[in-house]
């Protein structure tokens, strides 16, 4: 069984940090083979740190147009990837009457770190690498594990 999905979204609170750098991060490891999307509940420009974490690795966010879910303009996905509660909570409800499948990561909001730039900008990391990792494990595209 192949574990790749042709196509998936990443959802988040405000399509602002978390959403946007799990794209990013999809789209450099596996190109076109996936489509990938994201989206937020609400939206809000993109984070700076999540800019400068995300180019240093040199992924360049900068120009990521954040979009809610009521702006898609197709929400025929094979998975929906939620990344905080209140976006589980919409896809589930996006996806009642759909044949999609939702998974829950639960993810850090980097953005509620207090303390220096440096503090901040290590949180950010933390959530960028976590999610890289994450991708890569989710999607390889060897066989699903037996349960």
């Amino acid at each position: 069984m192949d574990r790749r999905p042709g196509s998936v979204l990443f959802a988040c609170s405000q399509n602002a940090i978390r959403s946007p750098m799990a794209e990013a991060i999809a789209k450099q490891l596996f190109g076109h083979s996936i489509y990938v999307d994201s989206v937020g509940v609400r939206t809000s420009d993109v984070n700076g740190f999540a800019i400068a974490a995300m180019d240093e690795i040199g992924l360049d966010i900068s120009d990521h147009q954040p979009k809610s879910f009521e702006d898609l303009e197709d929400t025929s996905f094979d998975l929906v990837v939620t990344l905080s509660p209140e976006a589980q909570h919409r896809a589930v409800e996006m996806t009642r009457t759909m044949a999609c499948d939702v998974e829950y990561w639960n993810t850090l909001d980097p953005s509620i770190i207090e303390g220096s730039r440096e503090t901040m900008m290590d949180a950010y990391r933390q959530v960028r690498d976590s999610l890289r990792q994450r991708i890569k494990q989710r999607f390889d595209a060897g066989p699903a594990p037996q349960v």
